[in-house]
């Protein structure tokens, strides 16, 4: 192993043993998903991914009503025996629990259905693996284990024949044949790989990496400690079909050329518009959003949205993983853009000519947000909360609130399909206009 390469592990084994004690001590962009399918007989459905509970709220996005709460963890007893079998494992189950899960387990992270809706894959961050789930009965099709020890964000190609995972202590990201659950590439990331988006004609992936969030060293003061411990935090582009890094920034450089050279560089939730030459996404710390040209390879704008007197008087260190804000989409047309304003309790419709801000709707810690399959609606989860809400993009206000369950995080649209309907108690719902 390089020398650079066993100071970057010495350090990650330092950070995480420098966090875990700390706790011990201490008292975005429309995916190929969101967009509905052709076929009669499927119904178009957005997924509700309930961290803590393992399990996923399917509601119709129609009509918003709750269709069925799929166990993500049928295995639960089974893949908890293996881990306390292996002190390895545990260990790192145990940090994930109280450095990531702020003491709760992560069992189900992100969602994608299968294009004939027969299946869901998820990403379970606690146990470290992918799984497809078979809806009709409940039961796991295929399990991919990660190499490193949690998973995190996923994409799926729109010709839904491939899946992207991050691989989060591994620093890459592996590529899944859907069908069959084997490995069939993988490319390198950063520190904690998080976040993935195909382009519109799959020919290219977005990815960032987020660096270490459950470190303690988050003050800018910090200067280079907070820096080493932090990691390697990336915004990539990556040919989707070779798996080769095109080009890779350095986004707190980027910052700084821009005049802002005290803010973060992790890439947080991204939204691309709608001519794929712009890219809006959130960085740690930061009530806002940054906007970035990726030909000329500039910052050009900064979003600085509201700020609750609550989250002013938060200490960065009690942030949500280093997340101010944490959910960004864009609708359609690309007039629009949805943010989460997860420390300040709030989402909001932003201009995107002049980035003024509309606050739509109000919960606690609203982590995600996606634009639904027809592009008239931002869905965004209020994990606080325990609710979903759906925020018009035309009147810029809130049109529903739904109760989910323990922990809301990742919202997908996707597909169901007439038997798994029918298996439901809603087969009607499998022949009516979606």
């Amino acid at each position: 192993m390089p020398s650079s390469a066993r100071s970057r592990s010495v350090l990650f084994a330092l950070a995480t043993l420098l966090a875990l004690v700390a706790v011990v001590a201490s008292p975005v962009m429309v995916d190929a998903a969101d967009r509905p399918g052709g076929e009669r007989g499927l119904r178009t459905v957005m997924f509700v991914g309930n961290n803590h509970d393992g399990t996923a709220d399917v509601i119709d996005a129609a009509t918003f009503e709750v269709l069925h709460r799929v166990d993500m963890v049928p295995d639960r007893e089974e893949r908890l025996a293996e881990i306390h079998r292996d002190p390895v494992r545990l260990g790192f189950f145990l940090g994930i629990r109280h450095l990531i899960g702020q003491g709760n387990d992560q069992f189900v992270d992100d969602m994608f259905t299968s294009p004939d809706g027969a299946f869901v894959y998820a990403s379970r961050p606690s146990l470290a693996d992918v799984v497809a789930i078979e809806l009709k009965t409940g039961a796991i099709a295929w399990r991919f284990p990660m190499e490193g020890q949690r998973s995190d964000h996923m994409a799926i190609s729109p010709d839904g024949t491939r899946l992207l995972v991050s691989d989060s202590t591994a620093n890459k990201v592996h590529q899944i044949d859907t069908a069959t659950g084997e490995r069939t590439g993988e490319f390198p990331s950063g520190d904690s790989p998080h976040e993935n988006e195909y382009y519109a004609d799959a020919t290219r992936v977005l990815h960032a990496s987020i660096g270490r969030v459950y470190t303690p060293t988050d003050r800018a003061e910090l200067g280079p400690v907070r820096d080493v411990t932090k990691g390697e935090e990336f915004l990539q582009v990556v040919d989707a079909d070779t798996l080769e890094i095109l080009k890779r920034w350095d986004i707190g450089e980027k910052l700084d050329e821009f005049g802002e050279p005290n803010m973060s560089g992790a890439v947080r939730p991204m939204a691309l518009a709608p001519d794929e030459r712009t890219l809006y996404f959130q960085v740690s710390f930061h009530h806002g959003f940054v906007e970035f040209d990726l030909e000329t390879e500039q910052v050009t704008r900064i979003a600085h949205l509201p700020l609750s007197q609550a989250a002013a008087d938060t200490p960065r260190e009690q942030y949500l993983l280093d997340s101010a804000h944490h959910g960004l989409a864009m609708d359609p047309t690309g007039q629009k853009l949805c943010a989460a304003g997860t420390m300040s309790d709030y989402a909001a419709i932003v201009d995107r000519e002049t980035f003024v801000p509309r606050l739509a709707s109000y919960g606690s810690k609203p982590y995600w947000s996606t634009t639904g399959p027809t592009g008239e609606h931002c869905w965004v989860s209020y994990s606080g909360d325990d609710q979903v809400a759906v925020i018009d993009y035309a009147t810029e206000r809130e049109i529903a609130r739904i109760d989910v369950g323990d922990h809301p995080q990742r919202v997908r649209a996707g597909v169901v399909s007439r038997p798994v309907l029918a298996r439901w108690g809603h087969l009607e719902l499998a022949d009516r206009d979606r």
